[in-house]
């Protein structure tokens, strides 16, 4: 796991030194790669980013929010959904879905890529990342 976080961390940095593009947060794809046996938690991740992008904007024309704001106002976002995502998920459907966010900083950090970047750039980045870093971490690990 360790392995795969800086492995994850390694890609990511070159990913933003050679494209100039965030792949949603340093630490992001590395998380997405521990996950990717697990596409719904990846899906409500996602889910959750993109619900505190949509409520970033709408209440960015009524408050104050740029810089570190903004960061600290998307990364609480991105925690309060995730938590309301765990605790209304399994009273709104009966199948054990495994539909729960991956931490409850990182959706915070790929809703802060996404209200900065462009939308599909970002997430291109972040599968990209993703993917390398997927393949590298199964080579050092022979799995």
């Amino acid at each position: 796991m360790a392995a795969t976080l800086l492995i994850g961390l390694a890609v990511a940095l070159l990913s933003v030194e050679i494209t100039g593009l965030l792949p949603g947060g340093i630490i992001v794809p590395a998380y997405f790669a521990l996950y990717a046996g697990q596409p719904w938690r990846i899906a409500a991740t996602l889910g959750a980013a993109v619900l505190a992008v949509g409520a970033y904007r709408f209440l960015s024309g009524r408050l104050l929010l740029f810089g570190r704001r903004r960061f600290v106002f998307l990364l609480f976002l991105g925690g309060l959904i995730g938590q309301i995502w765990l605790v209304l998920w399994p009273k709104l459907f009966s199948a054990p879905l495994d539909l729960r966010v991956i931490g409850w900083i990182i959706p915070g950090l790929l809703a802060n890529t996404l209200a900065r970047q462009k939308f599909w750039p970002t997430l291109a980045s972040l599968a990209t990342a993703t993917a390398v870093t997927i393949v590298l971490a199964r080579l050092v690990f022979r799995v």
